[in-house]
């Protein structure tokens, strides 16, 4: 016989999932040893927005879901946020929580608050576990969270149902559907003629890409057809940056806008592969014509309103693109060479050509890690750039937030991937008002002897917000703060600190960090109003 909180952990395990992150509380401490009694470590943090970009970052490392646990009333409150860049970002996370008994909640009401009504708008479902059928629920939590767009599950366990047997049985795991491929028909027929005729084809690829491990079926699409590819920042890397064809990132930056968008314009067919605009800026709202020859392969149909296609096909997007190309001979395309200016126009204007600066710090540190070296990004000025600046050579090759943009994301991001994929470096980049936000986690990352790299851009400033806010006329109000030692703050914390200032200091620094058994933060400064004009 098991308790409810060893199946959830069994049928987590089953999952492929192997660490929990989070706080404890008395509600959810029968939980955790339920958890580890499955094979399922668990990693305290110092906040519940931290744990569930641990386990954001796992995900991104192994493709399991992750697993965030937090106690009631307050553990839940605190983990709001992070629960809804899950759903806004499409990762698949369970989020455990414990709570009182119905009977309970009659007549007691401290700490306690409806978690599911908190949550509705955030998650995919909120199920509340039962007795005699947790199987059912911890296997409805799972298939919630990874079906369609994945999304965060909240599963919330009465505190008596946690500890109590519960008969034994097969373990349930639904299994999931086949890759849906285009039926043969009128539409399909259509789209291979569209095909056929483009002089100018343009493709723009998106985070269900990687979600529904398409990567290769978009490579090989767009290197057999010679199509532009233009990426959202989570789908950089599905073809290596390298490559003629990869036009790069878009979504934040107007710059980079008035090149790609003109275009997106000029192109005679624009296929979206796994295209979901949550991630763009509102100049991507409408960015072509009404009559343009637009062709979808999606995960779930367009109810956004972004954009619109003239067809649009629901399912999985890597056999939607082997299904179109079947039988096809690929001819020459935009013989003009604009894709190829563009590219070469992005290049140097999104280059390090400086001596210090943002700029120059990202050039280094992309120079002095090999191809698949991570970067992770907190939200900021230096997000927007570093989106431009980073190449990546395969998928998730930079982590962010990049939906919700919320801040405090990139150093637990990287320490969850770190903990997973142990055999590439990470660098965490991160402003000095991010860093601010988290420097608990540098008491976990000490703990979990990780050999991390924060690269902290220095420049007292909430800089991107300064910036809107001088474009705006407004007075500087509530942008600046003071200094703080952070080379100081790593060195009591655990780590190794130092002040960088020049892109010499920082290569030395670099060619020493990923050999320590700790954590080494790299404060450089980088002066004031150092990012206008430079996206």
């Amino acid at each position: 016989m098991a308790n409810s909180a060893e199946i959830i952990g069994k049928r987590l395990y089953l999952a492929g999932c192997r660490r929990a992150f989070g706080i404890p509380g008395g509600e959810v401490l029968v939980l955790m040893e339920g958890l580890r009694n499955s094979g399922i470590e668990f990693i305290l943090t110092k906040h519940e927005n931290s744990a569930g970009f641990m386990a954001e970052g796992g995900f991104h490392a192994d493709g399991a879901p992750g697993i965030l646990v937090a106690t009631l009333g307050p553990g839940v409150a605190n983990a709001v946020n992070v629960v809804a860049n899950a759903f806004q970002d499409r990762v698949p996370m369970i989020f455990l929580t414990g709570c009182i008994d119905a009977h309970e909640a009659l007549t007691y009401t401290h700490q306690v608050l409806d978690h599911g009504e908190l949550l509705k708008s955030v998650t995919k479902a909120s199920i509340r576990v039962v007795d005699g059928a947790v199987d059912v629920a911890v296997d409805k939590a799972v298939a919630t969270a990874l079906d369609g767009q994945p999304g965060p599950v909240h599963l919330d366990l009465p505190i008596s149902v946690a500890a109590k047997e519960q008969p034994e049985s097969v373990m349930i795991a639904r299994k999931f559907p086949s890759p849906a491929t285009p039926p043969e028909g009128k539409d399909l027929e259509t789209a291979r003629q569209w095909l056929l005729e483009t002089q100018r084809p343009l493709m723009i690829a998106g985070v269900d890409v990687l979600n529904q491990y398409a990567a290769k079926a978009v490579e090989d699409f767009v290197r057999e057809f010679r199509i532009p590819l233009i990426t959202t920042y989570k789908a950089k890397g599905v073809l290596p940056e390298d490559n003629q064809l990869a036009l790069g990132g878009a979504g934040l930056s107007p710059l980079a806008d008035q090149h790609l968008l003109p275009l997106v314009q000029e192109s005679d067919l624009i296929l979206l592969a796994g295209y979901d605009p949550i991630e763009m800026r509102v100049g991507w709202r409408n960015p072509w014509n009404d009559d343009a020859r637009v062709l979808e392969f999606c995960a779930v149909p367009n109810t956004h309103y972004m954009h619109q296609a003239g067809l649009s096909f629901v399912g999985h997007v890597g056999e939607g693109l082997k299904t179109l190309r079947k039988d096809f001979t690929p001819h020459t395309v935009w013989k003009n060479c604009e894709p190829e200016k563009v590219r070469n126009r992005l290049k140097s204007i999104f280059s390090g050509n400086e001596e210090w600066g943002p700029g120059a710090v990202i050039e280094v540190v992309r120079d002095a890690l090999p191809r698949n070296g991570v970067a992770t990004a907190d939200s900021g000025a230096h997000r927007i750039l570093l989106s431009q600046m980073w190449e990546c050579y395969e998928s998730r090759g930079l982590l962010q937030s990049s939906a919700l943009c919320t801040m405090g994301c990139a150093i637990p991001l990287a320490m969850g991937f770190c903990l997973t994929a142990t055999e590439r470096p990470v660098v965490a980049f991160v402003g000095d008002a991010g860093l601010e936000m988290v420097l608990g986690e540098l008491a976990t990352l000490r703990d979990l002897k990780l050999p991390l790299v924060i690269v902290v851009f220095v420049d007292q400033s909430l800089a991107l917000i300064e910036m809107k806010q001088r474009k705006s006329d407004l007075p500087n109000l509530g942008v600046d703060f003071g200094a703080t030692d952070f080379p100081a703050v790593a060195e009591a914390l655990g780590g190794f600190g130092l002040w960088i200032s020049s892109r010499n200091e920082l290569s030395l620094a670099l060619d020493e960090a990923f050999e320590r058994k700790t954590f080494t933060l790299l404060a450089c400064k980088i002066g004031e109003k150092v990012y206008d004009g430079r996206f």
